[in-house]
């Protein structure tokens, strides 16, 4: 399996500063778990239906949104779930 590359677009710094401290904190660890295996059940990783975008879970009420290219990782949003939905 080759290495998975994690990349950021503009923006999502700011979404990720807002971020509670304890979400934050689990976003780490999620990103560890998506760099070593995307297929790591906590992440529970989807497509999102109708796109060509994809989804991890930080945790119940927090999801990252990113895109896949190859073995990069495009991460494009991060918040709560009733944020996500507005998109």
């Amino acid at each position: 399996m080759k290495d998975i590359v994690i990349s950021v677009e503009p923006g999502f710094f700011s979404q990720y500063d807002d971020l509670p401290k304890d979400i934050k904190k689990k976003f780490i660890k999620q990103i560890s778990f998506l760099r070593s295996n995307p297929m790591h059940k906590s992440l529970q990783v989807h497509q999102i239906e109708g796109t060509d975008f994809w989804e991890f879970y930080v945790d119940r009420g927090y999801r990252c949104i990113f895109k896949r290219e190859g073995n990069i990782y495009k991460l494009y949003f991060v918040g709560t779930h009733k944020l996500i939905d507005r998109m």
